[in-house]
């Protein structure tokens, strides 16, 4: 399917483009394991709409500890959820979104830092409940930092199995597309002295070598589903193609019915509220 999406025109085009700019947007283990034990902290989110609690991982220990550190600093008090679509997330932490006037677009603030990926996918994944850190997209953010304060609690939808099947398709293909950029990234002032000189035939070969080499590293890790992650898209529900994308570094336990009130909140044409929905406090416990 790859080598069909693929011409010496589009090489060219992603090169010269940069591939623009985008924002906003192992071992298999229970998340109800070993981890859900080990002395985790819990983060009560007092909100307009009611509380939520939320348990932090301590395997991803650079999100939970900023998030207590935000937390305990009264950094999200009095912040929006500023983006909520019903039947995927809820979103907040924008420093920009505690005065903002009604209609603002919001979506691009944070505290002038990011954080390091700690993706740990099986490990933890987007089922219904799983808090998540935001963060700008591939094309700006190869390293798929996060955001330094935006996060969101999935809610997501239950899956048929063979809702599932044809979604890992979905997603090796969406590997695939990530890796071939990459490459392409890689080799960005051969492709642009190609293009200039129009060597379509040079093109064509590197195409050829590229697809090759993209097909060829995701073979060493296909995009297959775990047994549990299957369990829990198909019991629990959630976002299953965030998996591998963004990191999760907790899981709410207490005030789910909070968080789908939230995601039912009438919005605008960015997904924004139109009554606001406001975080009051967060306490560290």
């Amino acid at each position: 399917m790859l080598r069909r999406m693929l011409s010496p025109a589009v090489i060219a085009v992603l090169a010269i483009s940069l591939w623009g700019c985008g924002t906003g947007n192992t071992t298999e283990k229970n998340n109800n394991s070993s981890d859900m034990d080990k002395n985790q902290i819990t983060v009560n989110i007092e909100t307009t709409e009611g509380n939520i609690k939320v348990r932090l991982f301590n395997d991803t220990p650079l999100h939970r500890d900023n998030f207590v550190k935000l937390a305990k600093e009264g950094y999200y008090n009095g912040l929006l959820f500023h983006r909520v679509i019903n039947d995927f997330m809820v979103q907040g932490g924008d420093p920009n979104s505690k005065d903002a006037p009604a209609g603002k677009r919001l979506g691009e603030g944070g505290p002038g830092y990011t954080v390091e990926a700690e993706i740990t996918e099986p490990v933890h994944i987007h089922r219904r409940g799983a808090l998540a850190a935001a963060r700008q997209g591939d094309q700006v953010n190869p390293e798929r930092r996060s955001s330094g304060s935006q996060f969101y609690i999935v809610t997501g939808k239950k899956y048929a199995p063979e809702e599932l099947s044809k979604m890992e398709q979905q997603l090796e293909n969406m590997k695939k597309e990530s890796i071939f950029r990459r490459l392409v990234m890689e080799r960005e002032d051969t492709i642009r002295a190609m293009s200039a000189r129009q060597d379509k035939e040079g093109l064509q070969k590197l195409e050829r070598e590229l697809v090759g080499m993209t097909e060829a590293e995701v073979a060493k890790s296909p995009s297959s589903l775990t047994v549990e992650q299957r369990k829990a898209y198909t019991t629990e529900g959630g976002t299953p193609h965030l998996d591998g994308q963004y990191t999760v570094f907790g899981q709410v336990i207490e005030g789910m019915d909070v968080v789908d009130r939230i995601q039912k909140a009438e919005t605008d044409s960015t997904d924004r509220p139109k009554k606001d929905v406001r975080i009051i406090n967060m306490t560290v416990e």
